[in-house]
């Protein structure tokens, strides 16, 4: 009788034990499915604000211009960069004094510095992304580790 009582003294300890591997289990699902919404979440917003950034640069290309065939459905970063070099010699051909060359010059100067730290932002930006989603990841790691302690 004392070896029945012992067992399912035992079989009651296992169930709780079952149940909190339960609950931990769906918690760290939980986490998991937070942080991809999160990090869903954050690329679209990275990939809006892309396609913000580019799309003055594409409305800024003279109708003479336009895109190569390959870039024009979705530009990339060479063919933006090869027509807004084309649009620049084009508007230095035209230029008759030294001054306007002066001012266009400090006007693409002043671009180029905006898109610079645009640039650094972007990567900073992503550099904490990472860093967000490697923790995250890092948790869900470490909560389904102590699901599965003998693994």
């Amino acid at each position: 009788m004392a070896d029945v009582v012992q067992w399912l003294n035992e079989i009651q300890d296992l169930k709780r034990q079952l149940q909190k591997a339960q609950q931990a289990e769906a918690s760290a699902h939980a986490s998991a499915d937070n942080w991809r919404k999160r990090y869903e979440i954050e690329a679209h917003q990275r990939r809006a604000e892309a396609e913000s950034a580019v799309q003055p640069l594409v409305a800024a290309q003279p109708a003479t211009s336009p895109l190569p065939p390959e870039t024009s459905a979705k530009p990339t970063s060479d063919g933006i960069v090869d027509a807004l070099r084309s649009d620049i010699e084009q508007k230095i051909e035209h230029l008759d004094t030294v001054a306007a060359l002066k001012a266009t010059l400090i006007e693409i100067w002043a671009e180029r510095d905006r898109l610079a730290d645009d640039f650094k932002t972007e990567q900073l930006s992503h550099a904490q992304t990472r860093k967000d989603l490697s923790m995250a990841l890092g948790d869900a790691v470490e909560m389904l580790a102590k699901l599965n302690p003998q693994d």
